[in-house]
């Protein structure tokens, strides 16, 4: 009986163990020393990081889109075209979300250049994607069984180009955020300074363009990520090119973006060359977070709930080079860095109360690592 008892106590402890770990997907370039994707393992307590491990063998797994159940996940790829050429993909996985584990179920193509970013939508029917070298807009069905139909939308997108011949000499599709009531999808493009907003038919898995089709931006400033407040009354674009997030008010019934406030990312006395990458709101809302590759940093931003405006907070240094992605864990206590060019993980303690940001613990190796989905 005690020799039970005792069994019973371990497998308690094991569950409350594991119940403390927050569980990340990374995703990464492959085209170096990266075989795909990996896992990591975060200790909710003193944030702590586990070894990654191989999670599963795929190229180009830049960015993912978590099913709700926790039972799938999406991801980008590349794999060949007729031609021997690589093709822009998503490859849909079963998913052990209380260990990260992996099972391919399908890869499906768009027959064109390469992804970068994709999103699910609230009935779980379809997922909407971008290609940022192609210059489109993507939407596929999700089948019951969690596996991802053949390609239903191709969209072109097309506009003004903005000032900067370097980075805007031509449309380039960066992100799609899905809006709170699950209508629309709004896309930043960086080549044309705009947000374009496209409807959602989940029945078949299908966009079309919306009227107005399109919310306009800064010239150069590059719209490149975006995020929701929680309470989906404001939206936020970050702007990869001149470095700032640009604040709009939503009106959800017409499905309009109305940008009204713009603040820097990068100290007042910064010279150097810089760009942004990844934009996140804190799942209590008051703050907001944006990196800065080149000053490799970190912004925080505390938000006025009422009105939408951003005041900074602090700018801290993100612990490698090049924070391409950061993700906030489920309960916003940690933040997780993942920095491309020094192949590095790095973690940070959130004060819930300021937003502020602590470094822990030493960096943790991971090759050409560029997205962290948390999945538990």
């Amino acid at each position: 009986m005690l020799r039970l008892l005792v069994v019973i106590a371990l497998l308690g402890a094991g569950g409350l163990l594991r119940a403390r770990e927050h569980v990340a997907l990374l995703g990464t370039f492959t085209d170096r020393d990266s075989r795909g994707i990996y896992v990591v393992r975060l200790d909710a307590d003193t944030g702590a990081l586990s070894t990654p491990e191989l999670a599963a063998e795929l190229s180009y797994p830049e960015f993912f889109a978590l099913h709700p159940n926790g039972r799938f996940v999406y991801s980008m790829a590349r794999v060949p075209g007729a031609d021997g050429k690589p093709t822009g993909a998503v490859a849909a996985f079963a998913l052990e979300p209380e260990t990260g584990r992996l099972q391919l179920l399908n890869i499906e193509s768009t027959g064109q250049r390469s992804l970068c970013h994709l999103a699910l939508d609230a009935t779980h029917r379809m997922l909407v994607a971008v290609s940022y070298g192609g210059g489109y807009v993507a939407s596929f069905p999700v089948l019951a069984d969690g596996r991802v139909g053949p390609v239903m939308t191709l969209l072109p997108q097309t506009g003004p180009l903005g000032p900067n011949t370097a980075r805007q000499e031509k449309p380039h599709p960066h992100s799609v955020t899905l809006s709170p009531d699950n209508r629309f999808a709004f896309v930043a493009d960086l080549g044309v300074d705009r947000v374009f907003t496209y409807r959602l038919s989940p029945e078949d898995g299908s966009i079309a363009p919306h009227e107005p089709a399109f919310a306009t931006f800064a010239p150069g400033a590059g719209p490149r990520h975006t995020k929701f407040s929680g309470d989906g009354t404001f939206f936020y674009v970050l702007d990869e090119l001149d470095c700032t997030v640009t604040s709009c008010r939503y009106d959800a019934p017409r499905g309009v973006v109305e940008p009204f406030e713009r603040v820097s990312t990068l100290p007042a006395d910064f010279s150097g060359q810089n760009t942004t990458s990844e934009i996140r709101v804190h799942p209590n809302g008051r703050f907001v977070y944006a990196a800065n590759r080149g000053h490799d940093s970190l912004a925080v931003f505390e938000r006025n709930a009422e009105t939408g405006s951003l005041t900074r907070v602090e700018i801290v240094p993100c612990g490698g080079k090049t924070p391409r992605n950061f993700s906030l864990t489920p309960d916003g206590r940690w933040l997780l860095c993942a920095h491309m060019d020094s192949n590095t993980l790095a973690v940070f303690r959130v004060d819930a109360a300021t937003g502020r940001l602590t470094r822990t613990g030493p960096t943790v190796a991971v090759p050409r690592v560029v997205c962290v989905q948390f999945v538990n």
